[in-house]
Order: C-alpha cells, then sequence, then structure tokens
C-alpha cells in the first residue's frame, strides 16, 4: 500500500507540512486558470490534450498519489485526470505566463520552474519515457499494467530523481504531478476535479457561498449548510443558496 493516504492529504492541509510522496501537502495554488470571466463546467466529454495511453498513466497515478479509501473519493475518482488534461490543454500546460527562455540551467527549488519544457510538453515525453522504462524492466507492462506496490517503486524513483530518463526531468515531472494532483483535488469543481466536492469535504471546507453573515456570530457551533462551488451544490448556480 502506498504511504500517502486521504488522512494525511487532509493533514497536509493544516499543518502545511513538506511535499513529499509520504507526506502530501496543500496546494500552494490552483492552476485553474480563473482570470476573466469564470468559465463553464468542465464536462467529461473527452480527453482535449491527454492521449489514451497518457490517460491511463495519470489515472493510474493519481490512484497511488492520493487514493479512494473509507473517506471518500481519491483524486482520479473525483476527475483528477480530466483537471490535469484541461489544464495542459490550456495556458497553463503552454507556460503562456511563464518566463520560458534560456538559460536553461540547474537551479534550485527557490529558483522556480527551470526547464526548456512547457508543462504539457514535459508531460507528454516524461510519460512516454516512464512508460518505456517500465516495458524494458518489467516484462513489457506499461506503469499503467504494473501491480501497486511495483507502481510504488517507480514513483519513489520519480521523487527522488533516481530514473534516468531520456528526454525529461524526473525529480521536475514528479513533483508537477503531484502538485497538480493536489491543485485538481483541491480545486473548485468547476474545473473537472473535486467532483462531489471530494477534496472540500475531506478538509471540511464549505466553498464559497456568497454570503456568511447570518453564520458569523454562531460561536462554536457546526457549520452544517451544504458544499457550493462558484456554480452551485452541483454545477447549477440555481441551486447556491
Amino acid at each position: 500500500m502506498f504511504d500517502p493516504t486521504r488522512r494525511q492529504v487532509l493533514r497536509a492541509a493544516g499543518l502545511a507540512a513538506p511535499s513529499a510522496v509520504g507526506s502530501l501537502l496543500l496546494a500552494r495554488r490552483v492552476r485553474a486558470d480563473a482570470e476573466g470571466p469564470v468559465p463553464d463546467r468542465v464536462t467529461s466529454a473527452g480527453y482535449v490534450y491527454l492521449a489514451p495511453a497518457e490517460v491511463a498513466f495519470v489515472d493510474a497515478a493519481l490512484d497511488r498519489l492520493i487514493p479512494t479509501d473509507q473517506l471518500g473519493a481519491g483524486a482520479r475518482a473525483s476527475g483528477g485526470t480530466l483537471f490535469i488534461d484541461r489544464q495542459l490543454a490550456g495556458p497553463y500546460g503552454r507556460a503562456e505566463r511563464w518566463y520560458m527562455d534560456g538559460p536553461w540551467r540547474s537551479g534550485t527549488p527557490e529558483q522556480g520552474y527551470q526547464l526548456k519544457l512547457t508543462p504539457a510538453a514535459l508531460y507528454r515525453a516524461a510519460i512516454r519515457d516512464i512508460d518505456e522504462h517500465c516495458r524494458h524492466s518489467f516484462g513489457g507492462r506499461a506503469f499503467a499494467q504494473l501491480e501497486p506496490a511495483r507502481q510504488d517503486e517507480v514513483l519513489h524513483a520519480l521523487e527522488a530523481g533516481d530514473m534516468e530518463l531520456p528526454n525529461a526531468s524526473s525529480k521536475d515531472f514528479f513533483h508537477m504531478l503531484l502538485r497538480n494532483a493536489q491543485e485538481g483535488f483541491l480545486a473548485d469543481p468547476l474545473y473537472g476535479g473535486n467532483r462531489d466536492f471530494a477534496g472540500w469535504k475531506l478538509i471540511g471546507f464549505p466553498g464559497p457561498r456568497y454570503n456568511y453573515r447570518p453564520d458569523i456570530e454562531r460561536y462554536g457551533q457546526r457549520y452544517d449548510r451544504p458544499t457550493v462551488g462558484l456554480l452551485g451544490r452541483e454545477g447549477d448556480p440555481l441551486k447556491n443558496g
């Protein structure tokens, strides 16, 4: 069983622990391209950027990073792959707001992203290389076809930078994937992840309700109003109370 559990996601959200495979942290920011008008709710009518083999990889990885358990749906089950797909197909995937010119040198974590590849290109190159590594090492099977314990070994190797990939940085890719998994799990559902408010219910966040004034002075009382998103309770703005 992979170390991270949904309880660790909850603890990380409250304590802002360092990012690691064994200690998930609350995303520093939601890469939801939310500037300007609120977009229409993301639907599951097919993937825009990810190819089928890439969808299979991301599905399998999300199941290990934020798994479904007795507390509810994990990252994949709550739409995390769809969230990542839509982000990679948009301005984030194209790094439109990033400085992407050289020099491209190895930097420190404090210096931020240092690669030539855009996020979308990094996903494509890394997944292709990882699947090829897995096929070579594990009897012709891609990452998504491996048993969970073997998938964990691969993810740990990526996190540590111990897996040399021909066309991508394994460590940079792992931390981007982990961060995107967290973002999708905790972003507003209109972006495709956090389906049925799985992430928000886990951490006790009731959502961006329009008006909390009647509840401000209910000291010590449980807040029992239903969770809402930017588009309402189930993506319908008319249901937003």
